[in-house]
């Protein structure tokens, strides 16, 4: 069985990686904004990047159909699988949900997405303020919540690298060649 993961699986991660941590970065910091010509330019940017991670989230589904991911090591305790796995599909979970919150937030607050200024986004729910603002707490938890089970994504990787001194992070990295 392999034990790596493929470039395409590599690739996807890392970008989605970055992509994400610029969202999120990208979103405290204009949601601290006075309103003004540079904060809808902002948020503008923040929902193009947004629907972009939503759809390379599906092509990354596609291809983890396709390319099985590699087995965690017999050696690792059943538990430390479970929690692997539930972590990981909590991670899909909220990369849905996420961008799926902000887009049903942006519909009900009036402002629809229009992909890159070009392709208009149909919106999914009638204007309602009220919803609106109660999709925007979501749309904020959901984000909190997700920093923090990357932050024990992240917290376990390194201790797979540090202390446990086995291949789970390296089989990750991009400069690691497959076997």
């Amino acid at each position: 069985m392999k034990n790596h993961y493929s470039r395409t699986a590599k690739g996807l991660h890392w970008l989605m990686a970055i992509l994400l941590f610029g969202l999120i970065a990208l979103g405290f910091y204009m949601s601290g904004l006075s309103f003004s010509p540079e904060k809808l330019k902002l948020y503008s940017w923040h929902k193009w990047a947004g629907v972009t991670a939503l759809l390379l989230l599906v092509f990354r589904l596609l291809w983890r159909v396709v390319r099985r991911p590699p087995a965690l090591p017999a050696s690792m305790p059943k538990i430390t699988q479970y929690i692997a796995h539930a972590g990981h599909l909590a991670l899909y979970v909220l990369m849905f949900a996420i961008p799926l919150s902000g887009w049903l937030m942006s519909s009900a607050k009036g402002f629809q997405t229009v992909y890159f200024g070009v392709l208009p986004i149909p919106d999914l729910l009638e204007r309602n303020r009220d919803l609106g603002d109660l999709l925007q707490t979501v749309h904020t938890g959901l984000n909190l919540l997700f920093v923090a089970i990357l932050l024990g994504h992240v917290a376990a990787a390194l201790k797979h690298h540090f202390i446990d001194k086995d291949d789970i992070l390296k089989r990750m990295l991009p400069a690691n060649k497959p076997e």
